[in-house]
C-alpha cells in the first residue's frame, strides 16, 4: 500500500509543477436526494469536443478530476437510466481548484421501461460496507414478513423457535429506512409484511457513523415505494389450505392475510401509506425429558404433547417527504402495529418417578395446561432534515420518538391425567413492559477534499424501559390466588447516553478507504423492587467507551474488489435479562436475569473479495469475532422438578469462519443463488465457580434455483439449513427448511400469483424440527425435541397499479445517508 500512495504521489508532482488544474463536485439523484456512486464524468475540450479526460465518482458520489491544462471545457454527467447532466463554459486558469459543488441528475424514464424489458436484476449488490439484497428474489418469502425474507440471506439462520441470527450471533440492530429501533427486533420483524420490503441491507462491520450496538451487525429493511412522478398501488392477499397434519392439536391453525401500499410522488411530495393484517398458525408439538439430581436422589420427568402457536399481527404506516428545492429535505414518518402471539404447550408427563439406591418411588402421571400470551405492540414517530450547501456538504438532523409495549400473561396448572378434575396446582403469571425510547442527532458531512470527505456528529439517546413482574398461586383450599413474593418485582431501567463521532472516507486511485472515531458516555441505572415494599435496590453502571472502524476498498478492475474492515461494538443488557425474580415460563423452568450483567463487547475484523463476471458474481468473506462479558441462558436445579434459566456472563466467546456465495445464470432461463457460511466456535469462561469450556465447527446453507420457463411463469426451489451448534452447557441440533413457489404473472404482470409449499417433508423428512439439550455433570440433564408443522400450501396474489419502472438501480438507504 505505501508503494501504491508513493508511485501516485510521485505521479502527481509533474502535473502540479506546469500548474494545472482540479475540478471536482459531487453527484446526486434528483428524485431521493441521494448521492450516485460509480457514475461517469468526462470533460471535454470546449473548442472541438474532444474528450479529454474522466473518471469514476466514488461510494459517497464524489468525483476528483486533476492534471487539468488551463483552458475552456464543458463536462458531461451520467449514469445507467438517467438523463446526462451537461455542465458548461468551465474556464480553468493555472493551478486552480473549481468545486462544481453538487450537480443533480433526473432518472431518464423511457430508458428505464426499456431496461426493464430487457434485463434482468441481481439478487445482491456488494458495496465495501454491506451487501444489498432484493426482496422480490425470494418468492418463498411472499406473503410473509420480513423475518421470512431474512431467513434467506447469506449467513442468517432462523430456527425452530423463531429465533434470528447473523453469523451465529442473535444481536444485531434493526433499522427501517435507516432509522434504528430500540424495541425486540423480532417482534417488529414479524410485523412488517414482506411485499412492502424492497431491499435488506446486510452491514457486519458498520463505520463510527453508526451505533455500535449489536453483535452481529445491522439489518436495514428498505420499504418499497415509487421513485418516478405518479401514484403506486400494490394490494397483497394470502390464504393458506388446510394442515395436512394436525398434530393432534386442539385446534386447526389458520393462515391468512393482506396488506395494502401506496405511494404518491408528485413534484416536491412524496407521501406513502401502508396497511398489513396477518394470522399466521404453526401446530406442532414437543417430546421432552428432564433428569435432575439432589443428593442421592434422580428424578425423570420424560413428556410429550402440544406445542403450537397463534399469531395476529396488523400494522399501518404513513410518511411524508417534502423537498422544497434540491438544497432541502423533510421527512415526517409513523409507523405502528400490534402483534399477539399465543404459545399452547398442553403437555403429559407421563412417567414422572424418582429412583433412590436403584428402586422407583413417587410415580406420578399429570398433565400441564400452559398457555404464554404475549404482545409485540409498537408506536414510531420521526421528524428529519437535511439540507445540502453549494459546496457539496451536508447537514442533517432527526429526531425519533419510539413506544413499545412488550409482556403478556402465562397460566400454569397441573392438573390429574386421566382424571383432569384434580387440581395439583393452577398458577398466573403476567408481565408488562412499556417502553420509551427518544433519539436525536445531529450530522455534518464536509464538501469533498482532496484528501476525501469528513463526516462527523453527536448523538443522544433516552432508554426508560420497566417491567412490572406478577405471580400468584391458587391456593386449592380457598380457591383465591395469592402472590407468590419471591417471584414478583418491579423493574426501571434507565439508560442514557451521550456519543460523538468523526469519520474520514476517500480514495487514492483505485484504493478506497475510511476510518473514524467513535466516543461514547453511557449511564444505567437499574430500579429493582419486590411487591411487598421490603426490597428497594438500585444497581448502576457507567462506561466511557471508545468504538474505532476503518475500512478498505481495492478495485481491481470493474469486477473484482477486494476489501478489508474493522469494528468495535457492544451489545446492550435487556430488562429481562437483568431481572433477578425468576418467571415461570412453563411447568419445569423458570427464567431469571441478573442485575449486574454487563453488556459484551465485540472485536470484528473481516476480510472479503467479489468477483462479478456478466450476470454472475461471486464473494467471500473471511471473518474474526471475539466477544468479551459473553452472556448465555444457563441452567440450575430450582428443585426435584424444575430447572432455573438463568442468564449471565460466562466468560468470552470467539467465532472464526468464511462465508461464501454466489449468483450463477448457467443459461438465461436458470439462475442459482446460494451462500454459506462455516466458523468455529469456541465459548471459554466459568459460571457458578464452574468451568464452561465448548467448541464446535458450525455451519449453515441458504440458498434456492429459479426456472424461468416463459417470461411470466417461473418455478423457485429454497433449501435453507443450518448444522448442530454448541451453547454453554449443550448443544442445539440440525433444522432445515426446503420450500418450493410456483409463480405466473398476468395482464402485463400487474397481477401475480404465488402458490407456495413450506417446509417440504412428505413423512420422509425431519423438516422443521430441532432439539434443545443441556447438561450439568451430577446435577441436571434435558433434552426437548421441538416438532412443527410441515408440508403448509399457501396461495398468494399480488396486483399493482403503475408499477415503478426503476429496475436499474437499488433505491439507496436513508441509512447511509441520514442515520448518525
Amino acid at each position: 500500500m505505501n508503494r501504491l500512495i508513493f508511485v501516485l504521489g510521485i505521479s502527481l508532482l509533474p502535473g502540479l509543477a506546469m500548474g494545472q488544474a482540479t475540478v471536482e463536485g459531487v453527484l446526486m439523484d434528483s428524485v431521493e436526494n441521494v448521492v450516485l456512486g460509480y457514475a461517469s464524468v468526462a470533460l471535454y475540450a470546449q473548442q472541438d469536443d474532444v474528450l479529454v479526460t474522466g473518471t469514476i465518482t466514488s461510494g459517497e458520489g464524489y468525483f476528483n478530476i486533476t492534471g487539468i491544462k488551463p483552458g475552456e471545457y464543458y463536462l458531461i454527467a451520467q449514469f445507467l437510466g438517467y438523463n446526462r447532466k451537461i455542465i458548461g463554459n468551465i474556464d480553468l486558469a493555472n493551478n486552480e481548484r473549481l468545486n462544481l459543488g453538487t450537480i443533480v441528475i433526473s432518472p431518464n424514464q423511457k430508458l428505464l421501461d426499456e431496461i426493464e424489458v430487457t434485463g434482468e436484476k441481481m439478487t445482491a449488490i456488494h458495496k465495501v460496507d454491506r451487501q444489498v439484497f432484493e426482496a422480490e428474489k425470494f418468492q418463498s418469502s411472499m406473503g410473509g414478513t420480513a423475518t421470512d425474507v431474512l431467513r434467506n440471506l447469506p449467513s442468517v439462520n432462523v430456527n425452530a423457535l423463531g429465533e434470528i441470527t447473523a453469523r451465529g450471533s442473535s444481536g444485531f440492530v434493526v433499522m427501517i429506512n435507516g432509522k434504528p429501533l430500540q424495541a425486540d427486533a423480532q417482534a417488529i420483524l414479524n410485523q412488517i409484511p414482506a411485499n412492502a420490503v424492497k431491499n435488506v441491507e446486510l452491514i457486519t462491520a458498520p463505520s463510527a457513523k453508526y451505533d455500535p450496538e449489536g453483535k452481529g451487525g445491522m439489518i436495514n429493511i428498505i420499504m418499497d415505494k415509487s421513485a418516478t412522478d405518479g401514484t403506486y398501488v400494490q394490494v397483497n392477499t394470502r390464504g393458506g389450505f388446510p394442515s395436512i397434519q394436525d398434530y393432534d392439536n386442539a385446534d386447526y391453525a389458520q393462515r391468512y392475510g393482506a396488506d395494502l401500499t401506496i405511494n404518491h410522488h408528485s413534484g416536491k411530495w412524496d407521501i406513502s401509506f401502508g396497511a398489513s393484517y396477518l394470522r399466521n398458525d404453526i401446530s406442532g408439538r414437543r417430546e421432552g425429558d428432564v433428569f435432575t439430581v439432589i443428593q442421592d436422589t434422580l428424578t425423570r420427568l420424560p413428556s410429550d404433547g402440544e406445542r403450537s402457536f397463534d399469531e395476529v399481527n396488523y400494522s399501518g404506516r404513513f410518511t411524508v417527504d417534502y423537498t422544497p428545492n434540491p438544497k432541502n429535505n423533510f421527512s415526517l414518518g409513523f409507523f405502528a402495529g400490534e402483534r399477539s402471539k399465543d404459545r399452547t404447550a398442553d403437555i403429559l408427563y407421563f412417567d414422572n418417578h424418582a429412583i433412590v439406591d436403584g428402586e422407583r418411588l413417587y410415580p406420578l402421571q399429570y398433565f400441564n395446561e400452559n398457555l404464554r400470551i404475549r404482545r409485540g405492540d409498537f408506536v414510531l414517530g420521526s421528524f428529519d432534515y437535511s439540507h445540502f450547501f453549494e459546496n457539496g456538504s451536508k447537514l442533517y438532523t432527526s429526531f425519533l420518538y419510539e413506544y413499545t409495549m412488550l409482556g403478556g400473561p402465562t397460566t400454569n396448572r397441573n392438573i390429574g391425567f386421566p382424571n383432569t378434575d384434580l387440581i395439583y396446582q393452577d398458577e398466573f403469571n403476567t408481565n408488562d413492559n412499556p417502553l420509551h425510547g427518544v433519539r436525536w442527532q445531529v450530522d455534518y458531512q464536509s464538501k469533498p477534499f482532496s484528501f476525501g470527505t469528513i463526516e462527523a456528529g453527536y448523538q443522544y439517546r433516552n432508554l426508560d424501559h420497566t417491567g412490572d413482574f406478577v405471580y400468584e398461586r391458587r391456593n386449592n383450599e380457598t380457591g383465591v390466588f395469592e402472590l407468590v413474593p419471591e417471584f414478583s418485582s418491579n423493574v426501571d431501567l434507565v439508560r442514557q447516553i451521550h456519543s460523538v463521532y468523526g469519520v474520514l472516507t476517500g480514495s487514492i486511485g483505485r484504493l478506497g478507504y475510511g476510518a473514524g472515531l467513535r466516543i461514547e458516555v453511557m449511564d444505567r441505572e437499574l430500579d429493582l423492587a419486590d411487591r411487598q415494599g421490603t426490597l428497594d435496590t438500585t444497581y448502576f453502571y457507567d462506561f466511557v467507551e471508545p468504538y474505532p472502524t476503518a475500512n478498505l476498498e481495492y478495485r481491481v478492475n470493474e469486477g473484482l474488489s477486494f476489501k478489508a474492515a474493522y469494528s468495535r461494538r457492544v451489545e446492550r443488557t435487556t430488562t429481562f435479562k437483568m431481572n433477578p425474580f425468576p418467571e415461570r415460563e412453563h411447568s419445569e423452568t423458570l427464567e431469571q436475569g441478573d442485575p449486574e450483567l454487563l453488556p459484551e463487547f465485540i472485536d470484528l475484523v473481516e476480510l472479503g473479495v467479489v468477483k462479478g463476471f456478466g450476470d454472475n458474481s461471486l464473494f467471500a468473506n473471511v471473518y474474526f469475532r471475539n466477544v468479551e462479558n459473553l452472556v448465555n441462558r444457563v441452567n440450575t436445579v430450582f428443585n426435584d422438578s424444575i430447572l432455573n434459566r438463568i442468564y449471565s456472563n460466562v466468560g468470552r466467546g470467539r467465532s472464526i469462519g468464511l462465508e461464501m456465495g454466489a449468483e450463477i445464470r448457467p443459461f438465461p432461463w436458470w439462475q442459482i443463488f446460494a451462500g454459506g457460511n462455516v466458523y468455529h466456535y469456541e465459548i471459554d469462561g466459568t459460571f457458578d465457580d464452574r468451568p464452561v469450556n465448548t467448541n464446535s465447527w458450525i455451519y449453515s446453507i441458504n440458498a434456492n434455483t429459479t426456472f424461468d420457463l416463459s417470461s411470466s411463469f417461473s418455478i423457485q426451489w429454497t433449501l435453507n439449513y443450518l448444522s448442530d451448534r454448541n451453547t454453554a452447557q449443550g448443544e442445539d441440533s440440525r433444522f432445515f427448511s426446503p420450500n418450493l413457489a410456483l409463480r405466473k404473472t398476468f395482464l402485463d404482470d400487474r397481477l401475480a400469483t404465488t402458490l407456495q409449499w413450506l417446509n417440504m417433508d412428505m413423512g420422509l423428512l425431519d423438516t422443521n424440527e430441532q432439539r434443545i439439550t443441556t447438561a450439568r455433570e451430577g446435577e441436571f440433564f434435558t433434552t426437548t425435541n421441538y416438532v412443527y408443522e410441515v408440508d403448509m400450501i399457501l396461495l398468494n396474489l399480488s396486483y399493482t397499479i403503475n408499477k415503478s419502472k426503476n429496475k436499474t438501480k437499488f433505491i439507496k438507504s436513508e441509512f447511509g445517508e441520514k442515520e448518525f
